[in-house]
C-alpha cells in the first residue's frame, strides 16, 4: 500500500552508491539541457524567460515522485507551451501581470484535470484523440512554433494579427524593411553551433555550449545597446506626434474598459431583476462601449505599427548626449554614429521623458535572483471557465506526449508503466507547480533521451535536476542576463525540428485514406485557425467521431465462399463465385442499436436479388457483442426470412452473446438446431438441407472440402 501511494519507495530496492552517481549524472546532464530550453520555451508561452526556469523547479521532482516511470523528464516542452499561449492571449496582453497570473492557473487547473483522470483511472479517455489527429496537430504546431521565433531571429517587431499566417507575412514586410543583421547573425550561429555539436557527438549538451558561446558574444561586443531618453531628443516632428497620439489612444481605453466591467453588472442585475427594458439598454450601451474599445485598440495597433517602422540614426553632441534624427534626414555637417536606433514600443503608454531607443539587439535582461514565493493561485471563477476546455486539451496532450516517451523507454529498460500512475503524477507536478510559478508542464522527448542516454537508474536524477535549477537561481542568474533572445528563438527551434513527422500522413493514408484525410485536414485546419489551436483539434476529433460513428452504423457485411487455397474469403473481394442455394453471410462487429438495421436491410436485399436461395447461414464469430435492438434485429430478420420460405442458421456464437440469446428467447425462435459450433460444421449440416431437392456437383462452398467426404 504504501508503494501504491509513495511510488517512489520502489527505487531504493537494491539501489546503491552506483545507482545514485548515475542518477546524479543523468540530473545534472539533463539540467544542462533544460535550463536554456525551459527559457526559450516560456517565452513561446509567452511569459518573461525566467518563470521557464520556476516550471523547471518542482514539477520534474513531483512528477518523478510519483509517476510510474523512472526516466521520464518533466518540465517545458514546445507544444504545451504554445497551446498555453493561445488560450491565455484573449484574457490578457502577453507578458503582463494578469497574464502571468492565468498562466499559473492554468497549471493549476491542468493538474487537477489530470490527477482527477488518474485517480478515477481513467487514462483511457486520451483515446479520443486519435493518431492521425494528433499527427496532423503536431506538424502544424511544430511549423507554427518555428515561425514564430522569425520576428527574434530577424530582430524586427510587429503585434500579433488575428491569424498566425497574417502575423508572419507582417513579419516578413517587417524583416524586408529592416533586419537587425547582428542578431539574425548571433541567432544563425546559434544554430550552426547545435547542429555541428549535435552531429559531431550527441552527448555534448550542444544547446549549453550555444548558449555560452554566444552569452560571452554578446556581453563582450556590447550586443544590447539601449538609450534612455526624453522626447526632445527625437528630432522627428512626426515621430513625436506618433507617440503622442499613441498614449492619448491607449489611455483612452482605460475608462472605457471600466464603462464596460458597469454596463456588464447592469445588465447582470437587470436579469435578475427581469427589467427587461433594463437589459436591452445595458447591453447596448455595452454593444456601444466595446466598438469603441476596439477602435481605440486598432487606432493604438496603427501608431504603434508606424512608430516601429520609423528607423533613426543617432547623433552625438558635445556633452555625450545623443539626438536622433530619421535615417537619410541627419542635417549635413553632423555624423551618425552608424547604429540603427528604434523607438521601442509595447503595450504600455510611452514615457515621453524616458523612451527607450535600442540601438542594438534583444537579450534576456534582468532574471530576479532566488526562488519563486509559494502561494496557492488566486482562483477567479469566470477566467476559470474560459480556460476549462484549454485545460482539457493541454491536458489529454501533455499527457499522450508523456505517456508516449514513457512507453518508449519502458519498452527498452523493461520496466513496468502504468498510465494512470503517470497521470497522477504529471497532474501532482502542475498542481504543485502552480503554487511556485510554473505554467503547465508535460515529459519531454529530447531530455528524456538524455536521461535515458545518461544511464538514470530512478527518478531520483529528475530530484538531481531540480535541485541544479534551484542552484541556478539562487546563484547564477546575472550571467544570464546577455543571452540574446534570437539564441532562445534558434533553441526552440532546433527543438521543434524533431516534431515534423511528414512519414506520418503517408503511414496513415496508407493504412486508410480516411486516415490519412483525418490527418490531413486537421494539419491544415490547425494552420489556419492559430493561434486558436484548440479549433483544430476540434476538427479532428469529430471528423475522427464521425468516421467511428459511420463505420459503427455500416460495419462490414461479407458474403463467403470457398477460394483456391480451400479458405472461406470474400465473394467480392476475391471474385468467387457463390452457391446459388445457400448464402453464407459474415457480419464484422458488434449488433447494436446503430447498426441493427443495417444488417436486416442487407439480408432483404439480398432474399430479392438472389432467386432459388433457400438457406442463409450467418457466420458470427464477427459479432463480439449484441444490445436488445440487435437481438430483436436478428428475430425479425429470422421471421422474414421464414416468411419468404428460406430457412436460416447461426454458426460461431460466443459465449457473451449466447447468454443473450438464452436470456431472450432467441434460441427457442430460431431453434437450438440452427445453431452450429463452428462454421464448418454449419457449412455440412446446411449444404445438406438446402440441396436435398438441388443435388450440386460442384459447390462452391464445398469445393474440394475434404470435411464433406469425412
Amino acid at each position: 500500500m504504501l508503494v501504491k501511494v509513495f511510488p517512489f519507495l520502489a527505487w531504493f530496492k537494491n539501489y546503491d552508491k552506483a545507482s545514485l552517481q548515475l542518477d546524479a549524472l543523468s540530473g545534472l546532464t539533463v539540467a544542462l539541457v533544460l535550463i536554456p530550453q525551459s527559457m526559450a520555451y516560456a517565452q513561446l508561452a509567452g511569459l518573461p524567460a525566467y518563470y521557464g526556469l520556476y516550471a523547471s523547479f518542482l514539477p520534474p521532482m513531483v512528477a518523478a515522485l510519483f509517476g510510474s516511470s523512472r526516466q521520464l523528464a518533466t518540465g517545458p516542452v514546445a507544444i504545451v507551451s504554445l497551446m498555453t499561449s493561445a488560450s491565455l492571449a484573449p484574457l490578457a496582453t502577453i507578458g503582463s501581470p494578469g497574464y502571468i497570473a492565468y498562466a499559473i492557473l492554468l497549471a493549476l487547473m491542468v493538474g487537477i484535470f489530470q490527477l482527477s483522470l488518474g485517480v478515477l483511472r481513467l487514462g483511457l479517455v486520451v483515446n479520443f484523440l486519435s493518431h492521425p489527429v494528433v499527427n496532423g496537430f503536431t506538424n502544424a504546431a511544430a511549423l507554427i512554433i518555428a515561425s514564430s521565433q522569425l520576428s527574434k531571429m530577424f530582430g524586427v517587431y510587429v503585434d500579433n494579427a488575428p491569424h498566425h499566417y497574417e502575423t508572419i507575412i507582417n513579419v516578413v514586410k517587417a524583416a524586408i524593411h529592416y533586419t537587425h543583421w547582428p542578431t539574425l547573425l548571433i541567432g544563425a550561429f546559434a544554430f550552426g553551433i547545435m547542429y555541428g555539436l549535435k552531429w559531431l557527438s550527441p552527448r555534448i549538451p550542444n544547446v549549453l555550449v550555444a548558449v555560452i558561446i554566444t552569452t560571452a558574444i554578446s556581453w563582450s561586443t556590447g550586443f544590447q545597446h539601449d538609450q534612455f531618453v526624453g522626447i526632445d531628443a527625437i528630432e522627428s516632428a512626426e515621430a513625436r506626434h506618433l507617440i503622442e497620439e499613441f498614449n492619448r489612444a491607449f489611455t483612452a481605453i482605460s475608462p472605457l474598459a471600466e464603462d464596460r466591467t458597469q454596463f456588464g453588472e447592469a445588465s447582470n442585475k437587470a436579469k435578475q431583476s427581469h427589467d427587461e427594458v433594463g437589459v436591452l439598454d445595458a447591453e447596448h450601451m455595452l454593444e456601444v462601449t466595446n466598438l469603441n474599445i476596439n477602435h481605440m485598440k486598432e487606432e493604438v495597433h496603427q501608431y504603434r505599427e508606424q512608430l516601429r517602422a520609423i528607423l533613426f540614426a543617432g547623433v552625438i553632441q558635445d556633452d555625450d548626449s545623443i539626438k536622433f534624427y530619421e535615417q537619410g534626414k541627419v542635417p549635413a555637417g553632423l555624423e551618425s554614429d552608424g547604429r540603427t536606433w528604434r523607438v521601442k514600443v509595447g503595450n504600455e503608454t510611452l514615457d515621453t521623458a524616458k523612451l527607450k531607443m535600442m540601438g542594438g539587439g534583444a537579450v534576456v535582461g534582468t532574471i530576479p535572483r532566488g526562488l519563486p514565493s509559494l502561494s496557492v493561485p488566486k482562483i477567479n471563477v469566470g477566467v476559470m471557465l474560459h480556460l476549462l476546455p484549454y485545460a482539457a486539451i493541454i491536458s489529454l496532450l501533455g499527457f499522450m506526449e508523456a505517456i508516449a516517451i514513457a512507453k518508449a523507454m519502458a519498452g527498452k529498460t523493461g520496466q513496468r508503466l502504468d498510465p494512470n500512475q503517470e497521470l497522477i503524477g504529471q497532474g501532482l507536478g502542475n498542481i504543485l507547480g502552480s503554487i511556485g510559478k510554473s505554467y503547465p508542464t508535460s515529459g519531454s522527448f529530447s531530455r528524456s533521451a538524455v536521461n535515458l542516454q545518461a544511464r538514470a537508474v530512478s527518478g531520483l536524477s529528475s530530484v538531481f535536476t531540480s535541485l541544479a535549477v534551484v542552484i541556478v537561481l539562487l546563484f547564477f542568474t546575472p550571467l544570464l542576463y546577455h543571452l540574446p533572445q534570437a539564441v532562445l528563438a534558434a533553441v526552440i527551434m532546433m527543438a521543434v525540428i524533431g516534431l515534423l513527422n511528414v512519414s506520418g500522413f503517408i503511414h496513415a493514408w496508407k493504412a486508410k485514406w480516411y486516415d490519412g484525410a483525418i490527418s490531413i485536414i486537421s494539419f491544415v485546419s490547425t494552420l489556419v485557425f492559430a493561434p486558436h489551436l484548440d479549433k483544430g483539434i476540434m476538427i479532428g476529433v469529430v471528423l475522427s467521431l464521425g468516421v467511428f460513428l459511420y463505420k459503427s452504423m455500416r460495419p462490414r457485411v461479407v458474403f463467403l465462399s470457398r477460394s483456391e487455397d480451400e479458405e472461406l474469403r470474400c465473394v467480392t473481394t476475391n471474385n468467387l463465385d457463390e452457391c446459388p442455394y445457400v448464402s453464407l453471410v459474415r457480419f464484422d462487429g458488434p449488433l447494436f442499436f446503430a447498426n441493427a438495421s443495417y444488417l436486416e436491410d442487407t439480408i432483404t436485399e439480398m432474399i430479392q436479388t438472389k432467386k432459388g436461395l433457400n438457406h442463409i447461414l450467418i457466420a458470427a464469430q464477427g459479432i463480439n457483442d449484441i444490445d436488445s435492438s440487435g437481438e430483436e434485429a436478428l428475430s425479425l430478420i429470422v421471421d422474414r426470412v421464414r416468411s419468404n420460405g428460406i430457412d436460416i442458421s447461426m454458426c460461431g456464437v460466443n459465449e457473451a452473446v449466447m447468454e443473450v440469446f438464452e436470456r431472450t428467447h432467441f434460441l427457442e425462435r430460431i431453434g437450438k438446431d440452427h445453431i452450429f459450433p463452428t462454421l464448418e460444421k454449419g457449412i455440412v449440416a446446411v449444404h445438406r438441407i438446402a440441396h436435398e431437392n438441388n443435388p450440386e456437383a460442384n459447390c462452391p462452398l464445398l469445393n474440394d472440402c475434404k470435411l464433406v467426404e469425412a
